[in-house]
């Protein structure tokens, strides 16, 4: 993982916040990161109580399915959620809030539970759960307030739909919120599902999808090293990234690969085009569901 000079980043997420960063601390170059070699976390699948949800019938698709992560690759809002969580983790452990920061972003991909979990396996666990309560109400109260999608996601959206790929969401966030901010900015219309947080973690969430799918070519749509390890992890879903520059962190579209990306950029802008190149063929014998071919093409015309 790569840590980029103490600069403003001009692409990739946006760093906005209500409060400007405090100033770099010379110290923070010495920041040790909790990502442990290349392994996969062992704190990786911890996430909130699952709740029971009716079984969907399975079902043939067009073309495909493109599963999207949310925070980071549908909607920017990385830098935002990394100074509430740096104040977050400052107020209940007392981490200097640069290096909580750091510390946030190495190991976002992961429910913020699991992350508390990994940085602070000594502390009470009411004392993680109070402040992971506390870091999802002001989520919600000071980023997902400010927040708006990439700019090229809507239109990367309508040629997907067009193409009849069948889009559905993954987050690690709560299904009603993310349901909520992707109604709000006019996207929701193009997403046949949504799992988030109540329904597991993301492997499970891919676990399901490939159920609900199956044999359908499958991508998934992360931002990070955990989005990436999810993929890997699920037979014949394969990972895609967007590759991030925030202020004082870079990761990069060579660390996306590197933990398992097929392809990795900065914008989403190509993904239709490269998606295609990479799509597996239908199985023998599958015949597209009418229906969704109906829903594909009604989206296609909006």
């Amino acid at each position: 993982m790569s840590r980029a000079p103490k600069t403003r980043a001009t692409k990739g997420h946006s760093d906005s916040a209500p409060l400007p960063p405090p100033p770099p601390d010379p110290a923070e170059e010495e920041i040790p990161l909790p990502v442990i070699g290349g392994a996969t976390s062992q704190y990786a699948e911890v996430g909130h109580l699952v709740t029971e949800e009716p079984t969907v019938a399975p079902a043939p698709v067009p073309k495909g399915v493109v599963v999207f992560d949310l925070d980071g690759t549908i909607i920017d809002d990385i830098g935002l959620i990394s100074h509430v969580a740096a104040d977050v983790m400052a107020t209940a452990f007392g981490t200097p809030t640069g290096e909580a920061r750091i510390h946030y972003l190495a190991t976002t991909g992961m429910p913020f539970e699991a992350q508390l979990a990994q940085l602070y396996p000594g502390a009470a666990p009411g004392l993680r759960a109070q402040t992971a309560r506390t870091f999802h109400q002001r989520k919600i109260q000071e980023a997902y307030k400010l927040a708006k999608p990439f700019p090229e996601i809507p239109k990367v959206l309508k040629r997907l739909s067009q193409q009849q790929w069948t889009l559905v969401v993954s987050t690690g966030a709560e299904r009603e919120m993310a349901d909520l901010v992707l109604e709000r900015e006019g996207l929701r219309y193009w997403f046949e599902a949504v799992l988030g947080s109540g329904q597991g973690t993301k492997r499970e969430h891919l676990t399901e999808y490939r159920r609900r799918y199956p044999g359908a070519s499958m991508f998934l749509v992360g931002d990070s090293r955990f989005d990436m390890e999810a993929a890997a992890s699920i037979p014949e879903v394969r990972a895609v990234g967007r590759a991030s520059s925030l202020h004082d962190w870079t990761l990069t579209p060579t660390d996306l690969q590197r933990w398992g990306a097929v392809w990795a950029d900065y914008s989403l802008g190509a993904l239709p085009d490269v998606i295609d190149e990479l799509a597996l063929p239908p199985p023998r014998g599958t015949e597209p569901n009418p229906s969704r071919r109906s829903a594909s093409a009604r989206r296609g015309k909006k």
